[in-house]
């Protein structure tokens, strides 16, 4: 195949450098601005790369990994310049839907922050392959370290690479997501297949001598030794087997003060797409918290920490699918306060009944900006305004962003 000579003009949404040829745009895998570069071109994609010129925005990865696993995508640009280009993920997202407010500066995120890792894992003979895979591929690439995830977690991949090993019962490859709580490990596997007796027996003993906290199997709970927990402010949680939890404990920090500060004086708040309560637990130490959500078993974790923990203003919980039955308008009035934080599919449903709403107040928060700018964008129609959209970043060195903006009701 013929190798073509390729400059590349600017980085792609995924991470990847984009030289404009003939035929189209090229894609590059870690090229970056400026750099020029020798390449076979596949369907738009360049392969057998060879930099000519290195951009000044280069550095050293951080990971000994990078490069062949596919967790990171930017470890190799300078760090203003990547939160820049994060930054301005939010920036044309919003500009695309004609949406104009200030963007703040992105919230950096700090290595070995990661609280919540989730590992592919498969038998090869007599060992288990424990890691990530590799970019667009299912290739998994034994990792030895990652300077994205907590401390804790790497420090025990050893023991979980043996834990693995011991649960794996097809030579299918499955998943291993690990979360770091107060209390210990939590380990939830997927897809390795059914646990013999014996088995069983070997991995709860390697479980309590190891001192995890917990160990799930395709949602059933193998071995508790102690309840996960994390903590919302102040309030401890037990966290559901495989629940959701933002990924890093400063992001989520950052995310609930600016819907605290947003929502300040509200005497009654909605808190839509509740999860297990990362801001309805910390709204109620001021607020009537009314929160709906549609996984009972993160439901039912919220409910019962709002119940034991003295102080806080009434919590009511509410198990509803908001994709498919969104509270109307009737049913939103009677809040003065309301955030809302849905999975990457955003909230359009509940935007449109949120618009047509009376509340005063609105902060939504999202992982994905083109949904967020098309749901800001149902609001602004229904007459609120966006004082100002705030990008965070929780997943280090990756292409995701979150973004928390904050809305009043203009007429």
């Amino acid at each position: 195949m013929r190798r073509e000579a390729l400059t590349i003009d600017h980085l792609g949404a995924q991470g990847d450098g984009v030289a404009n040829a003939r035929q189209g745009p090229v894609y590059v895998p870690f090229g970056l601005p400026g750099e020029t570069i020798e390449a076979e071109v596949e369907k738009g994609r360049a392969r057998k790369v060879e930099i000519k010129t290195a951009s000044p925005l280069r550095v050293e990865p951080a990971c000994r990994h990078f490069g062949q696993c596919g967790g990171c995508s930017v470890q190799h640009l300078e760090e203003q310049a990547y939160r820049e280009w994060k930054r301005d993920k939010v920036v044309r997202a919003l500009a695309a839907r004609g949406i104009e407010t200030e963007v703040a500066p992105l919230v950096a995120c700090a290595p070995n922050a990661r609280r919540r890792v989730t590992f592919s894992a498969r038998r090869l003979g007599n060992e288990v392959l424990l890691g990530f895979n590799a970019g667009q591929s299912h290739r998994i690439v034994v990792v030895e370290e990652c300077p994205v995830a907590r401390p804790e977690i790497v420090e025990a991949l050893p023991e979980l690479r043996e834990l693995a090993k011991m649960i794996a019962a097809t030579p299918k490859a499955f998943h291993m997501a690990v979360t770091a709580t107060a209390t210990g490990l939590d380990i939830a596997v997927t897809g390795a297949g059914k646990l013999g007796e014996r088995q069983r027996r070997s991995v709860i003993d390697f479980v309590l001598a190891r001192g995890f906290a917990r160990l799930t199997a395709d949602g059933e709970i193998i071995v508790e030794a102690m309840k996960p927990t994390v903590l919302f402010a102040e309030v401890p949680v037990a966290i559901p087997p495989g629940g959701f939890l933002q990924a890093t404990l400063p992001a989520e920090t950052a995310m609930a003060d600016l819907v605290e500060n947003h929502l300040a004086g509200a005497r009654h708040i909605a808190d839509l797409f509740a999860g297990s309560g990362t801001f309805a637990l910390r709204l109620a130490v001021n607020a009537r918290v009314q929160a709906v959500e549609g996984d009972q078993a993160a439901l039912a974790a919220l409910d019962q920490a709002a119940r034991g923990w003295p102080g806080l203003k009434p919590v009511t919980a509410e198990k509803r699918d908001l994709f498919h039955r969104p509270l109307l308008p009737r049913e939103l009035d009677v809040f003065d306060g309301l955030v809302f934080d849905p999975p990457r599919a955003g909230a359009e449903l509940q935007s449109r009944q949120i618009a047509r709403s009376k509340i005063g107040r609105v902060a939504a928060v999202s992982c994905n900006p083109g949904t967020l700018a098309r749901d800001l964008s149902i609001l602004i129609e229904g007459g609120y305004a966006v004082e100002r959209v705030v990008p965070i970043d929780q997943f280090l060195w990756s292409p995701h962003v979150e973004a928390v903006a904050l809305l009043r009701r203009g007429r």
